[in-house]
């Protein structure tokens, strides 16, 4: 089941999504990046500056990245994809 979340406005479908309520919150996020996608989704990690919004839990908060990694450093190739994770957390 995915779940989708927004960052900085930015739709992102997830296929896992883990939320951890402390203070600050923690969000962990694993998602696929097309090729298609590929420049945008990285532009728009390299800002590392977001506000994080997931609309089905009701739960917004400004984050940065605490950890992130992906399956494959190359989606230049039309038709590749990578699976990314992605560790928010809050400002």
């Amino acid at each position: 089941m995915t779940e989708k979340i927004l960052i900085n406005d930015f739709p992102i479908e997830t296929t896992k999504l883990d939320i951890r309520e402390t203070n600050p919150y923690k969000v962990a996020i694993e998602f696929i990046v097309t090729h298609e996608a590929y420049h945008d989704v990285t532009t728009l990690l390299y800002k590392n500056d977001f506000l994080v919004e997931i609309p089905e839990e009701s739960i917004n908060f400004p984050a940065k990245i605490s950890n992130y990694s992906t399956s494959v450093t190359n989606l230049y190739e039309k038709g590749a994809e990578g699976e990314f994770y992605l560790e928010l957390i809050e400002k």
